[in-house]
């Protein structure tokens, strides 16, 4: 069984963000098996570090790019928690580029923070965007 199994209760019904939203379940699982290997492969870690935040960051300027079109009301609150990951996930690959290891407590991070963010936040925004046509 895997860290962060997909759950059909992640989909939003949003193409493309399920699409992403599934990469970064995955990218998180992929971690999760370098982390508890007897020896894992630093190039890998640093590969899947490197690709959770250039991952996060384009698919946040999508759901963004969504918002600032369609006048989402709550883009602010929503941006504001795009960038609090955004920083996490940035002084994750920092700190693993000084020498420091990833922790089960970051993975634990990552997991709480995208099953928070998809299940809750992603969600609200899910009928406004409906609305507006977007599939």
């Amino acid at each position: 069984m895997s860290f962060m199994p997909w759950s059909e209760q992640f989909i939003l019904g949003i193409d493309s963000i399920d699409k992403q939203h599934h990469w970064l379940v995955d990218a998180t699982n992929q971690l999760n098996e370098q982390i508890e290997s007897q020896n894992p492969d630093e190039a890998v870690v640093r590969e899947i570090l490197e690709g959770l935040v250039d991952y996060t960051v384009n698919h946040f300027i999508l759901e963004e790019d969504l918002f600032n079109r369609l006048g989402y009301p709550e883009s602010d609150a929503h941006k504001s928690e795009h960038d609090g990951f955004t920083r996490e996930a940035v002084k994750l690959l920092l700190e693993f580029e000084k020498g420091e290891t990833v922790t089960e407590e970051a993975l634990e991070f990552l997991q709480a923070w995208l099953v928070h963010h998809i299940m809750r936040v992603d969600r609200a925004y899910v009928p406004f965007l409906k609305e507006h046509g977007v599939k």
